[in-house]
């Protein structure tokens, strides 16, 4: 199949993306209260890990197969993933089809 934008993959998680985005979360957690913070979009959710798999919609194609991918977490956010190509089942880093049920 052709990668095409709208569709949905299934992404596994790097320990970098994982890291990233915990670290994210963190820093919503620790925010400073109080006037002018105000506006911060909340990131928080389960604690992501290196080889956790989620739903990603393709929103860009490049030439060669490689993908920009929104994922979306166990959370109120999600998770940018530039320029990620095909792979295998768990495979992390790489993104996959959904299986056919």
């Amino acid at each position: 199949m052709q990668p095409t934008i709208g569709r949905v993959v299934h992404y596994t998680l790097t320990e970098a993306d994982a890291e990233q985005i915990n670290r994210r979360r963190a820093d919503f957690a620790h925010r400073p209260a109080g006037p002018g913070n105000e506006g911060f979009q909340a990131h928080v959710g389960n604690r992501a890990e290196a080889g956790d798999t989620y739903p990603a919609e393709i929103v860009r194609t490049f030439d060669g197969g490689a993908v920009n991918l929104k994922v979306s977490l166990d959370g109120t956010d999600t998770y940018w993933a530039t320029s990620r190509c095909e792979g295998e089942p768990g495979e992390q880093g790489r993104w996959i089809w959904p299986p056919r049920v």
